[in-house]
């Protein structure tokens, strides 16, 4: 067990050390995902809270250099604006840059969850393995058969990205949530 517990240790804190800064092909620091992914489930848990309304839904949130992606199904368009509120008003969150894809109806079946994630899968193995997009620098969730990309990328990558996801078996749509990098002042 103390083998598992001083493995454990020396890799936390070889991600720490190697994640201080970004790199050129991925210009996000370790300390930059940390914040995103705590921030994800903060938002969860803030919106969770809001209602108990919310328990029956199927909710996913995902974050991206403080763009914040709602993803799921909730029971009614109240639900779908509360859980919109609850994120804007939280700190850390621009609400310019919260996206509500809720959608109203009953939660996907746990088989379309993992189609999802094998979609998922597909369109980030083709991202990376491209030449024309830099794929660490999107993230893509997929959501009933709906692929979202999200990250900071020049126009033309952002096209090049659409163009590699959609050949990807068993994508439905395709919505960008990008920031774009060279349409910036």
């Amino acid at each position: 067990m103390k083998t598992f517990y001083r493995a454990s240790l020396l890799y936390a804190c070889l991600v720490l050390i190697s994640g201080c800064a970004g790199t050129q092909e991925s210009p996000r620091s370790t300390g930059m995902l940390i914040d995103d992914n705590v921030l994800e489930v903060m938002i969860e848990r803030e919106i969770r809270g809001a209602d108990e309304s919310f328990k029956g839904s199927h909710i996913v949130v995902a974050v991206f250099d403080g763009i914040v992606l709602l993803l799921g199904q909730v029971a009614t368009n109240q639900l779908r604006e509360q859980a919109t509120t609850a994120t804007e008003n939280m700190y850390k969150v621009d609400p310019a840059k919260v996206h509500n894809h809720l959608t109203v109806s009953g939660p996907i079946s746990m088989l379309a969850r993992t189609n999802d994630g094998w979609l998922t899968t597909k369109v980030k193995t083709r991202l990376l393995a491209s030449d024309q997009v830099k794929g660490l620098r999107i993230k893509v969730i997929s959501e009933n058969g709906i692929v979202y990309l999200m990250g900071a990328v020049t126009q033309e990558q952002a096209d090049a990205a659409v163009a590699v996801a959609q050949r990807a078996f068993g994508v439905q749509k395709i919505v960008k949530v990008f920031t774009y990098t060279d349409l910036q002042s």
